[in-house]
């Protein structure tokens, strides 16, 4: 698929066929992993966030990583810009991971079949054309090819169309939405790990043996239950953007930027 994309921003002449992402599974975890919510194009506020986990994870001692859970596109004025940061800007003395997100996939979807009805387009979508200096969509798919190929560069797209799906260490499962109840992560479909919500029952004690952490759902504060962490606290709505610090000898602690 990523081959497909890249011919079709080279030359137009290609169209990308969906296929499973990668998951990650790692048999130990770091000491410290933090985990952040939907960016939605809101890189200013990302990049505010990223200072306060910089100088969080330089007060604690051992490894750690940055989890972020997708959404980076959309509705927000500066995508691209989020885009830019994520693949060429890492963080001192923390490794950064990215999962895919719904928003991603549309994307990917409507750059592989660009058309001026495209239900991206209602989703966030022109916002994050806007990003990239396209305000307007021409009519014609030939000069929309040309306009994309032209724009947004091809590392954008290898970006994303190299994300993964889920990530899991000892004790937590990250993913964008949610997991489907009776799936093994390894079974689980993307269509699921992208878009499922969850629901208020699911968030009580650990019955499979990890926390799910999770965004993709909006909510008026991060939840931290007993077998899920929502983190998503809809920045476009609210202007706040949160992440979760997940220690092993710490409760888990939400660390915020507007």
């Amino acid at each position: 698929m990523i081959r497909s994309i890249l011919d079709f921003l080279r030359d137009g002449t290609q169209t990308p066929s969906p296929k499973q992402r990668r998951k990650l599974f790692f048999d130990t975890a770091p000491d410290h992993i933090y985990a952040v919510g939907d960016v939605h194009g809101y890189d200013d506020t990302l990049g505010r966030l990223e200072d306060l986990i910089v100088a969080d994870g330089a007060r604690r001692a051992g490894t750690k990583w940055l989890v972020m859970l997708g959404d980076y596109v959309d509705r927000g004025p500066k995508s691209s810009a989020v885009l830019t940061r994520l693949t060429t800007r890492p963080l001192v003395g923390i490794r950064r991971i990215c999962l895919t997100g719904n928003h991603e996939a549309v994307m990917l979807d409507f750059l592989g079949n660009p058309s001026a009805d495209h239900h991206w387009l209602r989703l966030g979508g022109l916002e994050t054309l806007s990003s990239y200096g396209l305000n307007r969509l021409p009519a014609g798919r030939e000069e929309q090819k040309t306009l994309l190929r032209s724009l947004i560069p091809v590392a954008h797209v290898a970006f994303l169309e190299s994300l993964p799906s889920m990530l899991q260490v000892p004790g937590y499962c990250f993913v964008h939405a949610g997991l489907k109840k009776g799936v093994a992560p390894a079974d689980q479909k993307d269509a699921d790990l992208l878009w499922l919500r969850p629901v208020a029952s699911d968030n009580t004690a650990v019955t499979n043996g990890f926390v799910t952490v999770h965004g993709h759902t909006p909510v008026a504060r991060a939840e931290i239950g007993g077998q899920r962490i929502n983190v998503d606290t809809g920045i476009y709505m609210s202007g706040v953007l949160s992440a979760v610090r997940l220690s092993r000898r710490e409760p888990p602690e939400i660390i915020q930027s507007r």
